[in-house]
């Protein structure tokens, strides 16, 4: 069973290494942004929730968020596993997951933490070309990830696997693959 969380600052490339490990790994990849995204469409209570802040800029409160997670990881496909990507995104978050697998007697096995200097992740969000992503906002999220993220990582300190970001995305996954089997 393999019960994984995936962090790292935006541009580390969550994403990309989340659908390439779910299909090395067998098994789901659970995405805040694809549940907030299929709540919505499908007009879910909580996605009702989630679409309010979202289309203001705000972020989506822990509460829906925590509870988004909760019913997605209590379908049968997750059993097996699963690779949480932006989620939890803070301790307080972190807890409730606790305590939502405590409740069925799992827990996370690893947190990945994948490790890019913030110059290449600057680097290739101005190269996605999104008008948003300007420098100066670009190191504003990271200055945000870090205020967030750092209590985090200390959370999952004694779980965490940080793993070089940087490379060809095969490169990074077999990197991510290798550092859970030497643990194990």
């Amino acid at each position: 069973m393999t019960r994984l969380v995936l962090v790292g600052p935006p541009g580390a490339g969550k994403g990309t290494q989340a659908v390439a490990l779910s299909q090395r790994l067998s098994i789901p990849h659970i995405s805040t942004g694809d549940l907030f995204r299929a709540h919505v469409a499908e007009q879910t209570p909580l996605g009702e929730e989630a679409k309010r802040y979202l289309d203001s800029g705000e972020l989506v409160p822990d509460s829906v968020t925590n509870e988004m997670v909760r019913e997605r990881l209590a379908e049968s496909d997750t059993k097996a596993g699963f690779l949480l990507d932006g989620f939890p995104r803070n301790t307080k978050q972190a807890q409730v997951l606790g305590e939502m697998l405590g409740e069925s007697d799992s827990r996370i096995d690893a947190v990945i933490q994948l490790d890019v200097p913030e110059d290449v992740l600057v680097e290739r969000l101005l190269g996605r070309g999104r008008t948003d992503d300007t420098e100066e906002v670009i190191r504003r999220r990271q200055q945000v990830y870090q205020s967030e993220t750092a209590p985090l990582l200390d959370y999952y300190s004694a779980i965490l696997v940080k793993v070089d970001g940087v490379g060809e995305v095969d490169e990074v996954s077999t990197r991510i693959v290798n550092a859970l089997d030497a643990r194990s």
